[in-house]
């Protein structure tokens, strides 16, 4: 199976999302950068932004590289609701007034378990993984249905619907979001404005470079028998912003290798 780095190298080029601009969060590596580059290689112009300068424009210039049209706006999406709002307003301004599609895929995901959970990772869950996506939805959803067009997809995580004995804030945290999808689904559907949430399983992303063996234990019994690569979660969101997925209003698609539907494969 080729890796994830292979795969992005190689990604072939399509018109599915000619004419559309995207924004992705936390897209300057792992599943961000994956979900960016996907789009911008079907042809929608995308907004890469993340925390570190120097790593944004760096996928920015991957996706010109490649063909596609890419803008780099840095953004702390754990600072204030006004500084989200503003990153809102330049992604949108760098997109020529308008976005078609929002994929809110940062996040921070301390697993500690409870009692080693610190205030300030309280806090950045709740600020960068529950408050950020309502704050960018609020400021971006509601010109997507006053066009009567528009796709939103948040990205959650196994973690939300399984109990695990670590992580308790950060899978809270992607149960919210999944919940997010449903409300939101809902409250913009009829306008136009599908909202739906891709949920990876244990992904193999620089984020968690140095824990290649818990990863392999976690899904060495699963179908799928290793981690999940992020462009495997990329072309899922990919399918689920295109005119393909016209009628998937408030789903939720697991991306997992099966990890959270299945247990104990290869038992009597």
């Amino acid at each position: 199976m080729q890796s994830n780095s292979e795969l992005l190298r190689s990604l072939p080029r399509d018109t599915r999302l000619a004419d559309r601009t995207a924004v992705v969060t936390g897209s300057s590596s792992g599943i961000g950068e994956a979900v960016a580059r996907v789009l911008a290689a079907s042809g929608a112009e995308v907004v890469i932004t993340g925390r570190d300068t120097a790593r944004v424009q760096a996928v920015a210039e991957a996706v010109r590289a490649d063909g596609g049209a890419a803008h780099a706006v840095t953004a702390d999406l754990g600072a204030s609701p006004e500084a989200v709002r503003a990153f809102a307003r330049e992604a949108t301004a760098a997109l020529g007034g308008r976005v078609d599609v929002m994929v809110n895929n940062a996040g921070v995901y301390p697993v500690a378990p409870t009692a080693a959970t610190s205030d300030a990772d309280l806090e950045a869950v709740w600020a960068t993984n529950i408050r950020a996506p309502h704050v960018l939805v609020a400021a971006l959803a509601p010109a997507m249905a006053e066009r009567g067009s528009g796709s939103i997809v948040t990205v959650g995580s196994w973690m939300a619907r399984t109990g695990v004995p670590f992580g308790a804030v950060y899978a809270a945290s992607r149960a919210a979001v999944e919940q997010f999808t449903r409300t939101w689904a809902a409250e913009y559907g009829p306008s136009g404005v599908r909202v739906n949430t891709v949920a990876p399983g244990a992904t193999a992303t620089p984020g968690n470079a140095g824990s290649e063996a818990v990863l392999a234990a976690m899904t060495s019994t699963t179908p799928a028998g290793q981690p999940v690569r992020p462009v495997d979660i990329a072309t899922a969101v990919r399918w689920l912003v295109t005119d393909e997925a016209a009628f998937v209003h408030g789903a939720l698609l697991d991306v997992d290798g099966g990890l959270s539907a299945t247990r104990f494969l290869g038992a009597a």
